[in-house]
């Protein structure tokens, strides 16, 4: 627990940034005591995007906090996932989950719908009195102070400024925090464009399963497709190389667009069927901050995409933002009103494991994208390993628990 003049009656930690990590961070350092006032710029909490995949590492963590009543009617726990050569049109592998992964890692394995996970967290942070959630409020500057860190707000054309024992910045990839950190660390574009859509699963053909993730490999290019929201729609993510690279990342896209970059007549007609249920999509460029960078300075830290985005191929971002929010807490809490010791503390707790996370999605990327005979080589070794191996490789990551 915090020490005594860091209770929740004491001065705030403020954390800049409502999204999963902003969220996730201040329920954790409200139970352990602390107060919390909670900035988002935007005056309403409508989450873009799609599927989230939440793996034993992070759903165990969401558990402890008490969000999975909030979820229980949204969540999909899929029973494997299902990969698939676009060189072949068959199943090369399957990694098991459901009730068997379960029990290996000591929780589920989830997919779950991002406003819905949003909605859930955010309903536990409203019941939550310690937190004070300020909407339509941004993060304009910090400075040190004797006694904490001054945090300037814009909300409208007011300006308030209060004194935080920390500032944790949680606002993404785009963070207004991370200058006041690291100035020289930028969001470097990683060559990859996303497009991510959705379908109602009735208008599925009955050959896509309704149980599963489905993971196709195909030539510098890779599709996933696994049901959300209760299993009443399919999110599907189609990725490849490609120069755009605007910072927005809820663009609207035409699917001439997939069709081109894909080269979607050459994959199978499973791949081109769900890619063609798609009503409308949207897209964005992946970005990536380099996890080696400077995470604290003094009372202010980073967590999740704002310290180390990265890119998606093993199913990451959300849980590593969601493990930073766990450990940065349990720092806190046994400060002994050192705050900017805890903060390192954090950081060099952290910074190895993202940065291994951060490496293994990159080269995972690589590994996906082959072409010719080096993904006829690929898709034989995934033969040959078997789905429960490929399964024990992620245990390094399934297995965390905060220490």
């Amino acid at each position: 627990m915090p020490a005594e003049g860091q209770g929740c009656l004491s001065t705030p930690v403020i954390v800049a940034g409502a999204g999963i990590g902003g969220l996730t961070a201040s329920l954790a350092l409200a139970a352990r005591g602390f107060r919390v006032i909670l900035l988002e710029r935007a005056e309403r909490l409508d989450e873009v995007g799609a599927g989230l995949q939440l793996s034993p590492n992070a759903s165990r963590i969401l558990i402890a906090q008490g969000v999975q009543s909030h979820l229980a009617t949204r969540l999909i726990t899929p029973g494997a996932i299902s990969v698939m050569s676009a060189r072949s049109g068959r199943e090369i592998g399957r990694i098991p989950l459901g009730a068997a992964s379960a029990q290996r890692y000591g929780a589920p394995y989830w997919i779950v719908h991002r406003a819905d996970l949003q909605a859930a967290l955010l309903a536990r942070v409203l019941e939550t009195p310690a937190i004070e959630l300020r909407l339509g409020t941004a993060f304009a500057g910090a400075s040190d102070t004797a006694d904490g860190v001054r945090v300037d707000q814009r909300c409208g054309d007011n300006l308030r400024q209060d004194t935080g024992l920390a500032l944790i910045g949680a606002d993404g990839v785009w963070s207004a925090v991370r200058p006041t950190v690291a100035p020289q660390a930028q969001a470097r574009f990683s060559g990859r464009i996303a497009w991510r859509g959705t379908v109602d699963a009735a208008r599925l053909p009955r050959t896509v399963g309704r149980d599963r993730v489905q993971l196709w490999l195909g030539p510098n290019a890779h599709l996933v497709a696994y049901p959300i929201s209760g299993g009443e729609r399919f999110n599907v993510v189609a990725i490849s190389s490609g120069d755009w690279h605007g910072e927005g990342w809820n663009e609207t896209a035409d699917s001439s667009e997939i069709q081109h970059e894909f080269r979607l007549a050459q994959w199978p007609e499973a791949a081109r069927t769900l890619v063609g249920s798609v009503e409308s999509w949207r897209r964005w460029a992946l970005f990536a901050v380099d996890a080696e960078g400077p995470w604290t300075r003094g009372r202010i830290a980073l967590i999740g995409d704002a310290a180390h985005a990265m890119l998606p191929f093993v199913a990451q971002g959300a849980g590593m933002a969601i493990e930073d929010a766990a450990v940065l807490a349990d720092c806190l809490a046994g400060a002994q009103a050192d705050v900017a010791s805890a903060l390192a503390r954090y950081a060099s707790l952290r910074r190895a494991r993202v940065a291994r996370v951060q490496r293994t999605a990159r080269q995972t990327g690589q590994i996906y994208h082959l072409r010719g005979l080096m993904a006829l080589a690929r898709d034989t070794a995934i033969g040959f390993i078997g789905g429960d191996r490929l399964l024990a490789r992620q245990d390094w990551i399934y297995r965390w628990r905060l220490a």
